[in-house]
Order: C-alpha cells, then structure tokens, then sequence
C-alpha cells in the first residue's frame, strides 16, 4: 500500500493519500469466520466493491485468563491484517474494551467479575489495571499495522457506544490515553446520553443507523451542528438483525435496504455494513439481550444477521444489489466474483455410544464449598474461574418439598433427585416441588450460562451458575461440591479417550454425551447438521465446538465448516440435556426458522 498521508478529517470529506476518499466499509470479525475462509470472505467484499475492512477485537477471547494472552491460529490477528493488506482493504480497527457484537459481556473477560465491587466501563481501578495490561500486549500487535508505519489500519474506534451508558465522566478521557500510540481516532456511539459530553478532540463522531427503512436526517443535521465541515459517516449501517432463542429470524429484505444506503451515497457519506458477513458464534460465545424485557434471553448461534455474505459465504440478493450500486463508486471494473465454496449433505450417522453426565465427572476439577460460589468465583483455571458452559451443584438433603432458587440461578438449571430428572428452573420458573423419600438423597443443579448480556446497564451483574443462596422449604441448603463443566477441548479429550462409553443398546441415560462417527470419502465440504430428534444441547465435531442447539428455534441448523472436518472418518459428539432419536442429520442449506421482518 502507498503511503503518502493517512485519513484526514479536516473536510466535509474525508482524505486518503492526499486524494478524497470515501469510506465504503463493511464488518466482519475474524473470531466468527474458521481461519481457513478468511481470504475467501474478504475476497468477496473486495468484489462487492468495499474498500475498507472494519473488525471488533474480543479482549475475552485474547486474554482466556489475566495475564495469558493468545493471538495465534484463529485468533492471530496480525495475519489477518496482513491478508487484508495484501488484498488492497483498508482496516478500521474496533478494540473496545468494550465491543458489544452480540458477544458474550460484550467482549470483557468474565474473570474481572470474580472482583466483588467491580464498575465495568468506568475508571474503576479493578477495571482500568485490566484494561492497561491487555493494550499493552494489544498495541505492540496493531502499532506495526498501523498506516504510518505501512500498514491498513487508518483509523482506531474508541471505547463503543458509550453515549448510552455514560456512567464515568472521566472514563472516555482514560481510554483516550490508553491508545496514544495510534495515530488516529473515531468514536462510535449512539446519539442519546451524552454524546456531546464525552466528545473528545481529535476524535471524530460517527452515527449509527438507528432506522433501516429511512435515513434519520435529525441525527446527520445534529452531528452537523456538534461538528461542522467534518466528514459524515453510518458507522454502522445494520443489514440485518441478531436472532435470540425462543423467537423469530431476523430477515431484512434487500429491496428495503437499497434505497437508504443509495440516499447515504448520494449525500456523499461514507457507510460501513454491519454485518458485511456475520459468521458464527462458535463455542460458548453467544451474548444475550436484556433491554426492555424481564429476563435475557440468549442469542443463537448463527451470526448470519441476514447480511449480504450469508453464514456459509454464499452472495444473497442483497450482496449483487449492492455491488451493482458500489460500481458506480470506483473508476476501474469491480474484480470478478470469486467462486462458492461447495457443499454436502452427508449420509445420516447413528449413535453409536453414550455416555452419562454422571460418568463424566471424574474428568471435570471440582471443589467443596459451605455456600454455593458463581462460576467466576470458583478456585479453577488457575484462580481465575469458569468462564462459559455448565456448572454441576451437588449437596445432601433429607427430604422432600419446595426448592426455591430465590431468583439465583443463572440462568437455567436442570434439577435431579439421586440422578433422577425432577424439573427445569430458570428466570420464570422458581419454585419446583421435589419428590418425597427416606434418608439422605442428593440433589443436583445442571445450572447453564446461556450468554451474558452483551448490551445495558446490568453488565455488572452478570455472574453465572448460583450467585446466592437457595432454600428448600425455606432452609438454606448448604456443603456443596461444585463441578466445573466448561467443556473445554482438554476434557473433550478425555471424554473421547474415555473407556466408559457404553453401547446405546442399553437406554441412555441423560443428560449424557453421544459418540457418533461418519466417513467423508472426498475432498470435505462444507454442511450444516441438523439434529431434529433432540432437545438441547451442544455440538462437538473433531474437538470443534460448534456452538449450541436448542429445538425451541428459532435457529434448527448448526453450520460445518468444511475445514474443521478431515478426509476419512469424523468424530461427533453431542452433549443432550433430555432426548435423543439416536440419529445426527446433514442438510446443504441451513435453516434459521420462521423469518419475521425487522422492525
């Protein structure tokens, strides 16, 4: 890349290598993408006309534990800078430490909750001792990308969105020293709470498209006001909408779309799509959405978004509506569309074998508390906690009655009498009675963390597992052994290298671990399993997770990158919480559910 002058703000117009230059961005975030699709999907906003890549950074997925830091594999972020420097994009770089992105709290590592008094996103020292030590390692790896030292970044976002949260006056000032290193400065932020309040010069204020099916001209002619004769730009312009379990899919025609980003165009805006292609939330990953409603309810698995670069990379409508508009934008031909990736339905696999919860214990760390302990809290992964999965709550009882979980369950938990299913309790459901019976029984909780919540104000409060007591018949139960179930790629392991697994001629018991395997006799190609005889769970395929299911939709799908798959034979295995029909299927397209418009 030439490098004559970086992105310049000092007109209505931004400025790039001396020349006016509009930004035509669009998101996609390595983390969500199998590293092995990377140049694939940028490829293809290449050809869709964009110029400008913008990615989120996930701090929780950077530094697992404090102090340990992973930037490798599928997490190396310097090469995927490198690649969009060696096709010609430029980067907008998106740190956080905060970052939103439907993803679990918002990027932030669950080991700072495990601090009591912890003030997230505020200049509380907990917090900004944290977020020091992570730039540090962070800048040494973006600072050689940057565009004065001839890389693609042109241009840094500060903090995100934090007009609508504006707790800490003296926060955005903080954040603003942690990245003094970079050369340039954007925020993006929502236009409510505070905007002008954390302005803070040379930064420049972007807007989010609040409304999809029309331009909001209130908030281009008030950012007109704040900040005359400076460039306007949709930070983020929405192609679609995050799916959470339990209710529609998102869909976002491409004929509603058109016409607000040609009127962006057409008042010489700049624009970036988010999601140009929103991938997958892989693993434990997913955030949950908390504003306006009772109790969170968790996203799904697919981040396709209904964005122009489907889930899989395939082109939708909206994608060749948009690169037949962003033609008009470029004096030379847009690069010819690079071909899809194929893909397979293969043959129907059977269970093979199973084995129980209950005889997976032995492969889990476990400790002894009076009290019950949140995940974060527990004395594992070298005292920083269990971040994601389940949490497995055992202690005795000598009688029956009324288990209350005094709204302490976080979120969900699947309640047992001696290994025997009694009921589900969770935000809604509080009360559960438990059967009658002679002397000492053991009671458990199967407690999920479904997702934190990834937007709001309750980010503070967003400890999983038991977070406080709970009573049976308004006794508080107490000694309890506590075992951590975050499913990492060590215990799946185990779990596979296990002896324990037992024909399925005999009845399963559940919540239990299924093994399956299936021969890909070619080159592996993409699919999607569909698991149509199950209820809940998650999906393990060569060690990979996947991510979850769950038959309440509206998500019925999970999708399969053909590289995690090898050529011979393939190892499944499924975690159920309740049911199985003993059969994993394989679809070529997915299914995301019954579509519902955006509003």
């Amino acid at each position: 890349m030439s490098h004559l002058e970086g992105l310049r703000a000092n007109s209505s117009q931004f400025s790039l290598e001396t020349k006016p230059f509009r930004i035509l961005g669009g998101s996609i975030h390595y983390f969500r993408v199998p590293r092995a699709y990377w140049e694939d999907r940028l490829l293809k906003m290449k050809a869709c006309g964009l110029n400008t890549l913008t990615t989120y950074v996930p701090w929780n997925m950077h530094e697992p534990e404090r102090g340990v830091f992973n930037f490798e594999d599928q997490l190396d972020l310097e090469a995927y800078l490198h690649l969009a420097a060696s096709l010609g994009l430029w980067v907008i770089l998106r740190p956080g430490p905060y970052i939103c992105a439907e993803w679990d709290l918002g990027g932030l590592p669950s080991w700072l909750l495990r601090d009591r008094n912890m003030k997230l996103r505020t200049t509380y020292p907990g917090f900004t001792d944290a977020v020091n030590s992570f730039f540090d390692q962070l800048i040494k790896k973006v600072v050689p990308h940057q565009y004065s030292k001839g890389g693609p970044i042109i241009a840094v976002q500060v903090e995100n969105e934090y007009g609508s949260y504006a707790k800490d006056k003296e926060y955005m000032s903080f954040i603003k020293e942690v990245r003094n290193k970079v050369v340039y400065y954007l925020i993006r932020t929502s236009l409510t709470n505070g905007l002008i309040y954390f302005a803070l010069p040379p930064i420049l204020l972007l807007i989010n498209s609040t409304c999809l099916t029309k331009l909001n001209m209130d908030d281009i002619k008030y950012l007109e006001g704040i900040q005359p004769q400076k460039p306007k730009m949709v930070m983020e312009y929405w192609s679609g909408w995050f799916d959470v379990w339990g209710n529609l899919h998102h869909v976002y025609s491409a004929e509603d779309m058109l016409p607000v980003v040609t009127e962006i165009l057409r008042l010489d805006m700049s624009i970036n799509l988010y999601m140009f292609h929103g991938g997958t939330n892989f693993g434990f990953m997913n955030g949950a959405y908390a504003v306006g409603i009772p109790a969170p309810k968790p996203m799904v698995t697919s981040y396709d978004y209904d964005a122009p670069l489907s889930e899989a990379g395939d082109y939708t409508t909206k994608y060749h509506l948009l690169r037949n508009l962003f033609s008009h934008y470029h004096t030379q031909p847009l690069p010819e569309l690079p071909s899809l990736q194929e893909r397979r339905a293969y043959q129907p696999v059977v269970i093979q074998q199973h084995l129980s919860l209950w005889d997976s214990l032995h492969f889990t760390d476990k400790s002894y508390r009076v009290r019950p302990v949140n995940m974060e809290n527990l004395p594992v992964n070298s005292n920083n906690g269990q971040s994601y999965g389940y949490t497995l709550y055992e202690t005795t009882i000598t009688s029956g009655g009324t288990l209350n979980s005094r709204n302490n369950i976080r979120d969900r938990a699947l309640v047992f009498v001696d290994r025997h299913f009694v009921g589900a309790v969770d935000y809604r459901i509080q009360e559960l009675a438990l059967p009658d019976g002679k002397g000492k029984r053991t009671l458990s909780l199967l407690v999920e963390n479904c997702g934190r919540v990834n937007y709001g104000n309750t980010l503070d409060e967003q400890r999983k597992g038991l977070v406080g007591d709970i009573e049976l018949n308004k006794r508080l139960l107490r000694d309890f052994i506590i075992h951590s179930l975050a499913m990492k790629p060590g215990f799946v392991n185990r779990l596979e290298n296990s002896g324990h697994w037992m024909s399925l001629r005999q009845r399963p018991s559940f919540p239990g671990f299924f093994q399956a395997r299936f021969y890909v006799n070619s080159y592996p190609k993409d699919t999607f399993i569909k698991l149509p005889g199950w209820t809940k769970g998650v999906v393990f395929i060569n060690g990979k997770n996947l991510g979850r299911y769950w038959s309440i939709g509206p998500q019925q799908t999970l999708y399969v990158p053909g590289p995690w798959l090898r050529r011979g034979d393939n190892q499944v295995i499924v975690f159920e919480e309740q049911e199985t029909d003993g059969k994993i299927q394989f679809s070529s397209n997915p299914d995301y559910g019954m579509a519902v418009d955006v509003q």
